[in-house]
């Protein structure tokens, strides 16, 4: 007779992949895919290096489910700053806001996501993503050439287009966040140790998101107005 799992087994291994995935994000956030190793994200989330192997078969497996879960989180936030306009151009704007200023808030998050070198499983994964994209911004570009507000135009060429072209205008200010791998377990220190004052690195990444968030964003809304064939509001 197969050996059937109680419910209270199941909400334990449920809540422990949860913890899982939890804490690899986190580390992916601070190391990227390189440092999101099966014995790291072990160590993140409490668990033997063993136990993991329950939830995910190897590294690819658990980097697919840590892209999805990004992702998704992702396109949440674009999908609610959408529903927030109330004109097909200003909502085209919002999804290239939102993910940049999203982008350039985590760098090193947003560079694992999209440029960093990973398995070939991600890189599949990132088509997936940018396709997502590209349809959210193509519905928009449909009711705006609908609407009279853009050009005749194909919505889902030209989104493609403004998807590979933000993704790769980010690229630049990305990979000039300067990194600096959090500690691994035997560089952690107690709690009391901690200095009081933000490490200079922290400053520094503060400033470049700061800085790149108001250059950046702002150009990158307005490329994308004008790539369009409409009228961006700094003309008026």
């Amino acid at each position: 007779m197969a050996y059937r799992r109680t419910p209270a087994v199941q909400a334990r291994l449920d809540a422990q992949r949860e913890a899982v995935l939890q804490s690899a994000v986190g580390l992916l956030a601070e190391r990227g895919y390189g440092g999101c190793t099966m014995a790291a994200v072990a160590d993140r989330a409490g668990i033997a290096t063993g136990s993991l192997y329950q939830h995910f078969a190897n590294k690819a497996e658990l980097s697919v489910q840590l892209f999805r879960r990004v992702v998704t989180r992702e396109m949440a936030a674009v999908n609610a700053a959408v529903a927030l306009r109330d004109t097909p151009r200003r909502r085209i704007a919002a999804v290239v806001e939102t993910f940049a200023a999203r982008a350039l808030r985590a760098p090193r998050l947003a560079y694992a996501l999209l440029v960093e070198p990973a398995d070939a499983v991600v890189d599949a994964e990132r088509l997936v993503f940018r396709r997502a994209f590209r349809d959210v911004i193509a519905t928009e570009i449909a009711a705006a050439v609908a609407a009279g507000e853009l050009p005749e135009q194909d919505p889902v060429l030209t989104a493609a287009a403004l998807v590979g072209a933000v993704g790769e205008a980010l690229a630049g200010p990305l990979a000039a966040e300067p990194s600096e791998p959090g500690p691994g377990p035997a560089e952690s220190q107690p709690a009391e140790s901690q200095p009081a004052e933000p490490r200079p690195a922290d400053a520094q990444r503060a400033a470049t998101a700061q800085r790149a968030t108001t250059e950046v964003v702002p150009a990158l809304v307005s490329f994308t107005l004008r790539a369009l064939g409409g009228r961006d509001d700094s003309d008026a």
